[in-house]
């Protein structure tokens, strides 16, 4: 049998087809409850049926959990493929029923693999990574509010405090929220204040900051910037508190896990870079190379070239944008540090290569490491440009 699924929210829609590709039935709504999965369980009948539903959110985990549970082939497929196989097809009219029936189509069609799904350590991973996307996203959102009211009350601030996320920053502006409340308070209790649990704010900071407050262009000094401020410090530090946490449930999990724990022995993937790769790949070893690991990524060449004109390369804009925006950055540094992929990015750039090339030419080399690795279970060791000339 051959089945498609429309996942929605809280009733989802079941279309079915034979092994001739003839339907069976009219299509049947399958509430999100557990009446609702024994009638799609009798509806499918005995195992395997190869089902196709898109990824729409996190609705799919349920069912996806419940049908690979009784021994199904689930198929999760990319929404923009979905779309792609009803436009071929010509389908105009849009409902539950009909994206259902093409799912099954699709199904009978194309035959899709079966998808693969992290397992239980990686999916933990998935979720801490989530969460503390999340909580960083909230924690800048922040900042830049905090930004704004320090514009407001004291624009000198940021020249003798640089960064506004810092500990150092919270720390005098909670106790000082704007100009006029640095301006009235005397410096030697303002050099006493401890920002770290450790550091003090010192006497000199503490005296620029003051006398900085006392010439301050800053007009907006009531009690409601005061307990903006206030709130928006306290909850600073409450989610650097929490990102903290989560980074040493993240190392935890990681050192349980052991492609993740080999991961990190590659000199650029930090314990984050290499919980965010097993949270949104799972094991790199199931591609079956690192050139179809790379292309998974995205970052493989795209050729542009039509009629006459000269062919062009540039990066595909395929491929999982969280991850490589995540690998980017690991990338900025490590081709400064790192002593293997230096000298590639260098070279790259000598023979006349722009940077943002040469950039994706050594994220597609930390990947192959990456495969390595996995497929090997063992440690990465990095072969130098001095090692090869030895």
């Amino acid at each position: 049998m051959f089945a498609g699924i429309d996942v929605a929210s809280e009733r989802h829609v079941l279309a079915r087809l034979d092994g001739t590709g003839r339907p069976l039935g009219r299509p049947i709504g399958i509430d999100e409850d557990a009446g609702g999965y024994r009638m799609l369980l009798e509806a499918l009948g005995p195992p395997p049926a190869l089902v196709v539903m898109e990824a729409t959110g996190h609705y799919w985990k349920n069912l996806y959990a419940t049908l690979v549970a009784e021994g199904h082939d689930v198929v999760l497929l990319n929404p923009i493929v979905a779309r792609r196989f009803q436009q071929a097809q010509l389908e105009r009219t849009k409902t539950d029923a009909i994206d259902a029936a093409a799912l099954a189509r699709f199904a009978f069609e194309k035959r899709p693999a079966p998808s693969y799904i992290p397992d239980a350590a990686a999916e933990a991973l998935r979720e801490l990574v989530r969460h503390r996307d999340r909580l960083q996203q909230d924690f800048e959102d922040r900042v830049l509010q905090l930004h704004r009211l320090v514009d407001l009350g004291f624009p000198e601030f940021t020249r003798y405090v640089k960064g506004m996320h810092t500990m150092l920053a919270t720390a005098l502006l909670s106790e000082c929220p704007t100009a006029a409340a640095f301006a009235r308070t005397p410096p030697r209790r303002l050099a006493k204040l401890r920002y770290d649990g450790r550091h003090r704010v010192g006497e000199d900071l503490a005296e620029r900051l003051v006398e900085a407050a006392r010439r301050s262009v800053g007009q907006h000094h009531g009690p409601v910037y005061d307990l903006q401020v206030r709130h928006i410090c306290q909850d600073l530090d409450l989610w650097r508190r929490r990102l903290k946490e989560l980074d040493s449930d993240i190392g935890g999990l990681l050192d349980a896990h052991e492609v993740g724990r080999l991961l990190t022995s590659i000199d650029g993937i930090g314990p984050n870079s290499a919980a965010r790769i097993i949270a949104i790949v799972g094991d790199p070893a199931r591609f079956r190379s690192a050139g179809a690991f790379a292309a998974y990524v995205g970052v493989v060449p795209a050729l542009r070239q039509s009629g006459k004109r000269t062919g062009t390369r540039a990066a595909t804009g395929f491929g999982n944008a969280k991850l490589r925006r995540a690998l980017w950055m690991t990338m900025l540094a490590a081709v400064r540090l790192n002593d293997w992929l230096r000298p590639f990015y260098e070279r790259l750039r000598a023979a006349g290569k722009p940077p943002k090339l040469a950039l994706i030419a050594a994220m597609r080399k930390l990947l192959h490491a990456v495969y390595s690795v996995a497929k090997n279970r063992k440690p990465f060791v990095p072969i130098t440009e001095q090692a090869r000339a030895a």
